[in-house]
């Protein structure tokens, strides 16, 4: 495969956005990311050799065009949570990624990388991991037809400045107590340096291509469990009620109609299935994925004295 002079990230201005962009910029790539906002953006970006931050919605079709010129590569890692309107979930899922892999085709460009999500499946029980799973039919069928790609599938993805374990850490410095809705669903965690790492090594490795990948951590954890030890790692322990299904149901939908969107019904749907997987971590992406606890404890338990302590010694590969 030869070298990557250009990539786009589309998505990239996020959470694994950023840390994407920062190995591409260490390895000399011109990085192309588009932003609808510029200035919220800048300052984890800007400062990073060879990274272009583009004003600019990647929904209009002649746009990404334009963006994706002269790349080598395209990167979508757009993935949304929430809707805010419907048919939200079918537009930054599916029609984004027909877009994208038509830019490609426009504009000669030869590969696509393409983040999913565990659980993706037209017959899953959420419409998030539907469209998921309807993206990758389009990325499939754009491999058949010569696009060299390469899917991601990761459970979910913790690291500082992610919106999973800070969010329960936030709410357990505030609470004195958790009504915890789904407390059995399980989940396999992975570090957000181990995804980024995964992504560029799909980058410089020919044999990625046309392959999925799940990429989970070593360990499974009950949400309960994760919840439980934030509090352990932040100083914050609190009382857990694990809510029964059909209480979780309920505080989903009544969640759901707030103006923030802690959790939705179809948030509630999408932990009725384990996301956890039976596949070892990919050997081509070398080093074994690492542990949660010992990085949760660098990025939410500095405050302790033992958190420091403990994030030191981690530092130190102790």
């Amino acid at each position: 495969m030869s070298r990557m002079e250009r990539v786009c990230l589309v998505g990239g201005s996020g959470f694994v956005g950023r840390h994407i962009a920062e190995r591409l910029a260490a390895r000399g790539v011109q990085v192309v990311i588009p932003t609808r906002n510029r200035e919220r953006a800048k300052p984890d970006l800007i400062v990073l050799p060879g990274v272009e931050l583009v004003g600019a919605d990647v929904n209009d079709p002649a746009v990404l065009a334009r963006l994706v010129n002269g790349c080598d590569a395209v990167v979508n890692l757009v993935g949304l949570l929430h809707e805010s309107r419907t048919g939200d979930f079918r537009r930054a899922h599916v029609v984004l990624t027909e877009q994208c892999i038509e830019a490609c085709r426009q504009q000669g460009v030869g590969r696509y990388l393409h983040m999913s999500a565990l659980g993706a499946g037209t017959d899953a029980p959420s419409e998030y991991q539907r469209t998921k799973g309807e993206a990758e039919q389009r990325v499939a069928a754009a491999q058949a037809a010569g696009l060299a790609t390469t899917v991601f599938r990761p459970s979910v993805i913790f690291g500082d400045g992610d919106s999973f374990l800070t969010l329960f850490a936030r709410l357990l410095a505030l609470s004195p107590f958790v009504p915890l809705g789904s407390p059995g669903a399980r989940f396999q965690p992975v570090w957000v340096e181990d995804v980024a790492d995964a992504f560029i090594a799909s980058l410089e490795r020919p044999e990625t291509i046309g392959q999925s990948y799940d990429l989970v951590g070593p360990d499974v954890f009950t949400l309960e469990q994760l919840v439980r030890l934030v509090g352990r790692v932040t100083g914050h322990e609190r009382p857990v009620i694990g809510l029964p299904d059909g209480l979780s149901r309920l505080q989903a939908l009544l969640f759901g109609l707030l103006p923030v969107k802690l959790i939705t019904y179809d948030n509630y749907l999408s932990m009725t299935v384990d996301n956890v997987s039976s596949a070892p971590w990919p050997p081509v992406f070398g080093r074994a994925p690492s542990a949660l606890e010992p990085i949760a404890r660098q990025y939410l338990g500095n405050a302790t004295p033992r958190g420091r302590y403990m994030a030191f010694r981690y530092r130190a590969g102790r």
